[in-house]
């Protein structure tokens, strides 16, 4: 599984970040999805390998404006780019409406593809697509807020002892039992497809964090999770000047939780515009700040994203960034 960064800044761009937005593919599948779309998501998509065209799905975390202010302007431009194929986008109440209040202000009118919304704040959300199952998980912040843990759907390979054991005859029923389907053989025996195959490779999975201030809400997930990407808005240091009423995490904070859950590999993200390039002259908080005090506290694998950088999350379960030596 491979992630892109589209936007790494809190609330507003700076010179070097953008908004926040996340591309995530299949390794190196052109078909991607994406993850919350902050203001000029679209323009940030120009230094990358994906297209609206193959954008199979958008999942917003919540409402606020960096997460989903991009989201009218990259809808637009697929349509002048002449998208045909339907979109899906499950996000909290207010985002469908939201879309649609743009499009009627603005006098768009006809899409040439159809827009279908899920509500991802409902008790029974999930989406899957046969390529990647993802789930919501509710956090803590100003608004109705969500994390999205993705996990992979490897193809299957078929345990032909058992099934020629069992007596189903060899042909369209064992193609159809290794896409995923369960059949009825002739004689109106049930066979399920997770009985009788097996995944070619453990499913890999990543939590992509929305904004939240109690990052041990996601303890069970990041328990069943490969790698996980959360916000970091603050240090320590800051949070006690700010106060809590803007309800984002430090990166102390997160660096607890995931320590605490036995994850693995981390990617801290959503820095406040305060927090600068490490080793600029004149700075009086830099993204050093961040690593220090998360260090302090996580022994994992740890990243601090930046825009347009790439990580692979290997079938080993290995996470790198792809520029790294050796990769």
């Amino acid at each position: 599984m491979r992630v892109t960064f589209l936007g790494t800044s809190a609330g507003t761009p700076t010179r070097q970040r953008n908004v926040t937005g996340l591309a995530m593919a299949i390794d190196d599948a052109r078909d991607w999805y994406l993850f919350d779309c902050g203001e000029a998501t679209q323009h940030q998509l120009q230094h990358t390998r994906y297209t609206t065209a193959r954008l199979r799905a958008v999942f917003i975390t919540h409402v606020h404006g960096d997460h989903c202010y991009g989201l009218p302007g990259l809808i637009a431009s697929a349509n002048m780019s002449g998208r045909k194929t339907p979109l899906t986008i499950c996000a909290p109440d207010g985002i469908e409406q939201f879309i649609r209040a743009t499009f009627l202000h603005t006098d768009i009118r006809e899409l040439r593809f159809p827009l279908h919304f899920v509500r991802s704040d409902l008790p029974d959300f999930s989406y899957d697509d046969g390529q990647l199952h993802v789930s919501a998980h509710p956090l803590s912040h100003r608004v109705p807020c969500f994390a999205y843990r993705a996990e992979e759907q490897p193809p299957r390979h078929l345990l032909e002892a058992e099934l020629d054991e069992a007596g189903l005859p060899r042909g369209p029923l064992w193609n159809r039992l290794q896409r995923g389907e369960d059949v009825v053989s002739a004689s109106g025996e049930l066979f399920r497809s997770h009985d009788f195959s097996r995944p070619a490779w453990p499913p890999r999975s990543i939590i992509v964090g929305g904004d939240n201030d109690q990052p041990e809400l996601l303890h069970d997930a990041m328990c069943r999770s490969d790698a996980m990407i959360h916000e970091a808005t603050f240090s320590e240091e800051v949070l006690a000047k700010v106060g809590p009423k803007y309800m984002h995490s430090t990166a102390a904070m997160v660096a607890k939780a995931a320590s605490e859950a036995g994850l693995r590999q981390l990617i801290l993200t959503h820095f406040s515009q305060r927090y600068r390039p490490k080793g600029g002259d004149h700075v009086e908080h830099s993204i050093d700040d961040l690593i220090r005090e998360a260090r302090s506290y996580y022994e994992g694998n740890l990243y601090m994203a930046e825009d347009l950088h790439s990580y692979q999350l290997d079938r080993d379960r290995q996470l790198y960034r792809l520029d790294e030596p050796g990769h």
